[in-house]
């Protein structure tokens, strides 16, 4: 991994209204690196990662991207790079959402070639060829021209997914990603996710599967009342915590 985080957030806040979700988070994230963040419903997981990719605004702190500033502050002044910047490092760290957010009214191969096409602005054959491989890859080739009405909810994610990569991205943000599966079709979208870690892609992973966390964590982040409390190994986090929040959250998922 390299020495400088890939991903950098210091001092973030974020409110909606009077409601401060988050409250001066501090998260970096190295490249390679494999980092959960888990905590209690409400706590601003979902909240801090839609503020890294800018689907929210964040309330003020700094945010830096691939050595790229996105967002800082100057005295009391907050500041937003521009948003082809925005639009830029969105592109190289796109989001897997837990309700898979895929167009309905586009097939599989369309909802994947979209991105590339549109936003990277690649010729289309060279998206198709690319997003034939990925549709392998995620063992849906034979669903190409399939509607995500037509899949289920296993497929749909793995599609969302496949989507993901087909952006050649620096960073994939997960948010739940298996939270709105049945339980038999967890394991499918758990092994995607592992696969990817195992090829050296930097992920950060919104999740409760708290075992799955454990095998496959750098580091898991434990956030709770908008900050985050405590961070370390999987093995320290999960078998010594030091915050008793951490402490009580792990009680109530083990029993």
């Amino acid at each position: 991994m390299s020495e400088a985080p890939l991903l950098s957030v210091r001092g973030l806040h974020k409110s909606f209204g009077a409601l401060h979700v988050l409250k001066g988070v501090d998260l970096a994230v190295r490249s390679g690196e494999v980092a959960f963040l888990i905590g209690p419903s409400g706590g601003g997981k979902s909240t801090l990662i839609r503020c890294i990719n800018f689907l929210e605004t964040p309330s003020s702190g700094e945010i830096t991207f691939d050595g790229r500033p996105l967002c800082h502050e100057d005295g009391r002044i907050f500041h937003l790079a521009p948003e082809r910047v925005l639009r830029a490092a969105r592109s190289e760290m796109p989001m897997v959402f837990q309700h898979f957010n895929l167009f309905s009214h586009r097939t599989v191969l369309e909802n994947v070639i979209e991105g590339p096409i549109m936003v990277k602005r690649r010729p289309r054959a060279e998206a198709i060829a690319d997003a034939e491989r990925l549709l392998r890859e995620v063992g849906l080739h034979d669903k190409s021209d399939f509607y995500p009405d037509q899949l289920s909810g296993g497929q749909k994610q793995r599609v969302a997914i496949a989507r993901a990569l087909a952006m050649r991205p620096k960073l994939i943000l997960f948010d739940e990603p298996t939270s709105a599966l049945d339980p038999e079709l967890v394991a499918g979208i758990l092994d995607t996710i592992r696969a990817l870690a195992d090829r050296g892609m930097t992920l950060v992973v919104v999740s409760h599967e708290m075992a799955f966390a454990r095998k496959l964590a750098d580091v898991v982040h434990f956030i709770a009342d908008g900050t985050i409390m405590e961070s370390g190994p999987p093995d320290r986090i999960f078998d010594n915590p030091q915050n008793p929040r951490l402490s009580g959250f792990i009680r109530s998922i083990l029993h």
